[in-house]
């Protein structure tokens, strides 16, 4: 009976306990079922799960469970041999999709349930968001179950935090600020205040690009919305930039480089930080070194063209260091050399072809306080028309086809110093306009250029012209030649000093046998006659020419004299004989006179040559002048 009785119980307490589990399983809150893990169909669900998938009649039982994850039965198949073979599995790899598309990530428990031979798996489904938000929520509660104290310790450990950054911030030499996302000011620190001019009170809560970035460097509106400084906030993109301006509170611009970083929190953009720094030093020194790297340019330049200049000048002047003689009208130029030298006026020096007229010039510029500085000479007679302003005023890179490069012009080259204008009479008369401002002004523009340079320049010019009969003519510009003519120098032939002529053959003799390496010859008095007999037309030049052939021509030590003569078919010294008379009783002759005679000198030339101005047989070479100067002559005085 006893035994009846205690079997009666047990049968009583496991159905107790059946109901018990029955109605945990039913009451849960989260998603559970029993799965028949060979056929795969699902023998009973809870309202939950029910309420979770949602299936067509409101009911799980009987349903397959490759329904309920149709993307995912190879996982399935592994999670559910898995909690066979080990009596238990866990997965996260079974996901569930919300009505919107989005994942909902679960945690799915399978444990065995087993009756003798028959084997069920309950599948509990755990929300992994719902568990997360429980953590936060228990150490919400644990975090108020630590009382007053543990708040007052948290608060002053954020406090010192804060304490720190704003330490930091402070100690930045940087300007620093943030905005907002609606681009509203939230920060700022000192240094950014000293180099705006703002306190933070009148920035914070803001709009800043109003306030400090609402215009350009070229003064052109800034719209926000082409503001690297809002994209950072907007795009999410850190933006750095190197030329912009930000405004003082004083309305001056404050030249700027920049970063804009942007603010993210939880995966959301919230504002920006901008650090910022002022290069308004950096760009003054830069446009120093670039004015310096410019000025050293021009200068190495210069330097390059007068290094060049004075080479080819050195070449050019040969032998012409001193000026030889003993004459009244040497003595007389020397005087005149004299006293004009030291003064900075600008000198006109007329004469004869082959006179000297240049070295007159070098001496001039040796006697005046210029001599520190080059002398650049200008042969106007052979610069083209079209390279007229390059030549003189220089040009800059571009200006024209061939300007590869800026080039300096003669006026430039001569500042400080002195330019001397050889042949300045052969100048056209639209030439000697643009001459004329530049020596009444002292300014210039290179070619291809506005703006205008300033120059200092003494001005020698020289020409075998009678520039005043020029200008009656209306060869010549009368104001040009009066700002020429401040000083009148002439220049007396050779033919008019013959005293100096033994003095002057003699040195030319020296040289020219040292330069091309041969003994020096005895210079007979034989040879000093017949070189004073000479009238010499081509002058100094011609003197110097007529030594270096005698010298190459010379045998034995023994000076042979190759004069032009009737029997040569050129000029005949012996009928047009100038006579000599000693130094001191030498014949004057007027302008006039001088005039004529060079006239008719010319004229016989040209009879003696057919007419034949240039070229090795021209009368050009028989004068000892240069060929457009001959043709000059012959305009003016209409001999052909």
């Amino acid at each position: 009976m006893a035994t009846k009785t205690a079997l009666i119980d047990n049968v009583k307490a496991i159905a107790t306990l059946g109901k018990l589990m029955n109605y945990s399983f039913m009451a849960t809150d989260e998603p559970t079922y029993l799965l028949d893990p060979y056929t795969g169909q699902i023998l009973r669900a809870n309202p939950a799960a029910e309420k979770l998938f949602r299936l067509p009649g409101n009911s799980l039982d009987g349903v397959y469970i490759d329904k309920l994850y149709p993307a995912h039965r190879a996982q399935l198949y592994v999670f559910t041999e898995e909690a066979i073979a080990l009596g238990q599995a866990r997965t996260r790899a079974l996901t569930l999709s919300r009505p919107d598309g989005s994942l909902i990530p679960f945690e799915h428990l399978g444990i065995v349930c087993q009756q003798g031979d028959s084997i069920t798996l309950l599948i509990r489904l755990l929300d992994l968001d719902a568990l997360h938000r429980r953590d936060v929520n228990e150490a919400a509660e644990s975090y108020l179950r630590k009382g007053f104290h543990e708040w007052l310790r948290d608060e002053q450990y954020f406090r010192d935090i804060e304490r720190e950054y704003r330490l930091i911030l402070a100690a930045a030499g940087e300007g620093i600020y943030g905005v907002s996302v609606d681009g509203c000011t939230t920060f700022l620190n000192p240094a950014a205040e000293a180099m705006l001019g703002y306190h933070a009170d009148e920035l914070v809560g803001q709009d800043m690009h109003d306030i400090i970035h609402h215009h350009r460097v070229d003064g052109s509106e800034y719209p926000s919305i082409e503001c690297p400084i809002y994209n950072a906030f907007k795009d999410g993109t850190v933006n750095t930039v190197e030329d912009e301006v930000f405004w003082r509170k004083d309305g001056t611009p404050m030249p700027v480089e920049y970063t804009s970083t942007p603010i993210v929190d939880s995966g959301n953009l919230v504002g920006a930080v901008i650090v910022f720094r002022d290069i308004s030093e950096r760009r003054k020194n830069q446009e120093t070194l670039r004015k310096a790297l410019v000025e050293n340019a021009a200068l190495r330049d210069r330097l390059e063209m007068e290094n060049a200049y004075l080479q080819e000048e050195i070449r050019s002047r040969g032998e012409h260091h001193n000026i030889i003689g003993t004459s009244d009208a040497l003595n007389t130029l020397l005087a005149q050399i004299e006293l004009v030298g030291p003064t900075d006026a600008n000198v006109l020096i007329s004469g004869e072809s082959g006179t000297g007229k240049e070295l007159i010039a070098h001496a001039i510029h040796r006697a005046s306080s210029r001599a520190d500085r080059p002398l650049i000479r200008v042969n106007c007679a052979a610069i083209p028309r079209e390279l007229f302003e390059s030549e003189f005023f220089g040009h800059v890179k571009g200006a024209f086809s061939g300007a590869v490069r800026d080039r300096v012009g003669r006026f430039e080259l001569a500042h400080g110093g002195t330019l001397f204008l050889d042949e300045v009479g052969e100048l056209e008369l639209t030439l000697q306009a643009k001459l004329l401002r530049v020596v009444q002004e002292g300014k210039f523009e290179r070619v291809g250029e506005e703006q205008s340079r300033r120059v200092d320049v003494r001005l020698i010019a020289a020409t075998n012209r009678n520039l005043k009969t020029a200008v009656e003519e209306g060869d010549f510009r009368e104001d040009l030649y009066f700002r020429l003519n401040v000083f009148p120098i002439e220049c007396t032939p050779l033919r008019q000093r013959a005293s100096d002529v033994p003095q002057l053959a003699e040195h030319y003799l020296g040289t020219t046998c040292q330069r091309l390496n041969l003994p020096k010859p005895n210079l007979t008095r034989a040879n000093v006659r017949a070189l004073m007999d000479y009238p010499w037309p081509g002058n100094i030049r011609e003197l110097q020419n007529v030594i270096e052939r005698a010298v190459i021509l010379s045998r034995n030590g023994k000076l042979t004299m190759d004069l032009p003569s009737a029997s040569a078919g050129a000029f005949s010294l012996k009928a047009h004989r100038v006579p000599v008379q000693p130094a001191q009783s030498e014949k004057i002759l007027t302008a006039a006179e001088m005039a004529s005679f060079e006239k008719h000198n010319i004229k016989r030339a040209l009879a003696a040559c057919n007419g034949k101005v240039s070229g090795k047989q021209g009368a050009a070479v028989l004068l000892g002048m240069k060929p457009t100067t001959v043709y000059s002559r012959i305009k003016g005085w209409g001999l052909l």
